[in-house]
């Protein structure tokens, strides 16, 4: 993507704890030094820093792509079972809308919030597309029943961890997008219930609602799969 532009926390039980345990393994190691190393607290003023200068000068704008070029990346392909090469498109639509907005970006609004937002809406219009023509059927928007078990999120008996990678990215595929998306953004992209808020444009309190209905089906199918071993 760099060069390409130019040119054309709640509560956090030691279940959910484990799936984020689990499903990082899944990430490069470059991916997972990224996240280390874009600590909310300090992003948010170099964020500033570089929409100020981005606004003057195009070509600083690179290093905002530079920035959340892999986090965005990887945001995309864990919400949606599309192609790598898909979400390289979707990434680039991203920020081609991140600039043409620039200028609209209130500094009152982190900017990680206000891109992840446009990544969102922009996967989601990408998935409605592809899903009226056929072309994604694993990918299911509606939100299912909410008719869901009282139990806590939780994983059960520990499997080794490349198992278990593989096993909780085939629950997190089979839940509906709305409870895949928030799980996603909670737990592995590390956003607050506010950020989650500004994000997906829901209250505070449907942000918690939701996870909370989130992780109960994720553990509903993740019993269902993985039923306790008989003695």
């Amino acid at each position: 993507m760099t060069g390409r532009f130019l040119s054309l926390q709640g509560d956090t039980t030691s279940a959910n704890a484990e799936v984020v345990a689990i499903l990082q393994p899944q990430c490069t190691q470059g991916e997972m030094d990224d996240r280390d190393q874009h600590s909310q607290s300090d992003g948010a003023a170099e964020d500033a820093a570089l929409v100020a200068t981005a606004l003057q000068d195009l070509n600083e704008f690179e290093k905002l792509v530079e920035r959340y070029e892999a986090p965005l990346l990887r945001y995309i392909l864990r919400i949606s079972s599309i192609s790598r090469a898909d979400a390289q498109d979707v990434l680039q639509e991203v920020f081609i809308k991140t600039w043409l907005n620039l200028n609209d970006y209130q500094p009152d609004l982190p900017f990680r919030s206000w891109i992840y937002r446009i990544a969102h809406n922009t996967l989601i219009s990408t998935v409605r597309k592809r899903s009226s023509r056929g072309m994604d059927k694993a990918v299911e928007l509606d939100a299912a029943l909410f008719d869901l078990p009282s139990e806590e999120l939780g994983l059960g008996e520990a499997l080794d961890r490349k198992r278990r990678a593989r096993h909780v990215g085939k629950v997190l595929q089979a839940l509906p997008l709305p409870y895949r998306d928030v799980l996603i953004l909670r737990y592995l992209e590390g956003h607050e219930y506010d950020a989650i808020s500004d994000i997906l444009r829901k209250p505070p309190g449907t942000v918690a609602t939701l996870l909370h209905r989130a992780k109960k089906q994720f553990q509903q199918h993740w019993e269902r799969s993985h039923p306790p071993s008989q003695p």
